[in-house]
């Protein structure tokens, strides 16, 4: 995949926050696994998710424009073999193979099928609960303080929690979590990022901020999310605004500070291109 934007350099960004009466450790999003991941792989986000717990939500972020004030429910996830079945857990799946391939400098295609046909471990079981405690559709809100060390203790249980479901889920063989026809989604999404990810290089290079520019290392995770979305209009040709909305969430959901803001203007930017095209040729 030419035009990989980037050797990575940790580089965790810095946030002003309150100071919170008793510090709460950040949870980590995408977390890494040797079921998932090479052994010495990195951790899956190169700095810490706002989203702190179920104490913290998005009623409390200013709005993104072209977002509905109030969002339709979560699609069903789970279908009657037990499996996510949602078009949002294909996007989560394949976002996490695009991340994992800019890292190890892999075709995301030929990624996503080692981890479809890796042998499990042995003696490993995936529990199907968690299927059912995870949400696709849980955002981060702002840092959280708490009053006391029983809010303390509440909080950092529900963030062990969330992140224990979060790991078994995301690292769990893919055929045990997703049904086939999301599977065939996954592959087509990282099909069209690969073929036009060299073309997406540069138009990215033109409409993102220049402060992402200047620390891409710092910024895999909001890029990958682009080439997603950008991709799937391109190819796919799904919807212009299901695609930014979908872009805009797993942005809230795995990404920092104005991150879900930037990708929502960049993409309307990116769909404005597309639209005049058509008249460009005809000139």
């Amino acid at each position: 995949m030419e035009g990989v934007l980037l050797p990575v350099c940790p580089s965790p960004s810095s946030r002003a926050t309150p100071s919170p009466k008793i510090p709460i450790p950040q949870r980590s999003s995408f977390p890494s696994s040797h079921r998932s991941f090479p052994q010495n792989a990195p951790p899956f986000s190169l700095r810490n998710s706002l989203r702190t717990s179920t104490f913290a939500l998005a009623q409390h972020q200013p709005p993104v424009l072209g977002k509905p004030d109030n969002p339709s429910p979560a699609l069903p996830k789970i279908d009657k073999t037990g499996r996510f079945c949602s078009p949002r857990a294909a996007r989560e799946l394949a976002l996490s193979i695009i991340y994992a391939s800019c890292l190890e400098g892999l075709d995301p295609v030929r990624l996503f099928e080692k981890r479809l046909n890796a042998r499990r471990e042995a003696g490993y079981e995936f529990d199907k609960d968690t299927l059912l405690e995870y949400n696709h559709m849980s955002f981060g809100g702002p840092p959280v303080t708490v009053e006391s060390d029983e809010e303390a203790n509440e909080l950092l249980r529900h963030i062990e929690e969330e992140s224990a479901i979060e790991a078994e889920v995301l690292t769990a063989p893919p055929k045990l979590v997703y049904n086939k026809l999301i599977l065939g989604f996954t592959r087509k999404l990282l099909v069209a990022v690969r073929d036009k990810w060299d073309s997406h290089v540069l138009i990215i290079n033109k409409i993102v901020p220049q402060n992402w520019k200047n620390e891409p290392a710092g910024k895999i995770l909001e890029l990958s999310i682009l080439h997603l979305a950008m991709s799937e209009m391109a190819v796919l040709e799904t919807r212009h605004q299901i695609v930014i909305n979908e872009a805009v969430d797993l942005a809230k959901r795995f990404c920092d500070g104005a991150a879900p803001r930037i990708i929502n203007g960049c993409l309307r930017t990116f769909v404005r291109e597309m639209e005049l095209e058509p008249s460009n040729n005809q000139v």
